[in-house]
């Protein structure tokens, strides 16, 4: 009986052990990628602003602005189409941070150490993803 008991009890806690490791894998945000991006040839220009944004926002924004889930918003997204954030958006959001508006990750701090050219050449980089991906 006592053996039955110390069994049930192992098997137990090995469930509730098994349960704790796949809630965590489930519930933390693991930064995959929220939308699939096809890369289209990219301009000069472009390919810097691509380094940039690699270097600068990939880490939240992910590989080709595809989004990192718990971390930053895919920019290939028609909420940023530019008829809804303009060229302008992208140089405020370095300037200034973006205060959460349309996603729930959070604010948007300011990044430091990109000048208004660099942003411009990252703009070009995000503009013609999205051309590629359909959003105009």
């Amino acid at each position: 009986m006592r053996r039955d008991v110390g069994l049930a009890l192992i098997a137990t806690l090995a469930a509730a052990v098994l349960w704790w490791l796949v809630q965590g894998t489930v519930n933390t945000p693991g930064g995959s990628v929220m939308v699939t991006v096809s890369v289209p040839q990219l301009s000069d220009a472009a390919a810097q602003g691509k380094e940039i944004f690699d270097a600068n926002c990939g880490t939240c924004h992910g590989e080709n602005a595809s989004g990192r889930d718990g971390f930053g918003p895919p920019l290939v997204h028609k909420i940023y189409e530019p008829g809804h954030h303009g060229d302008a958006a992208f140089q405020l959001a370095v300037k200034n941070g973006v205060r959460a508006h349309h996603w729930t990750f959070g604010n948007m701090p300011a990044v430091e150490g990109i000048n208004s050219a660099q942003v411009e050449k990252i703009v070009l980089y995000v503009r013609e993803l999205q051309r590629g991906n359909g959003i105009q």
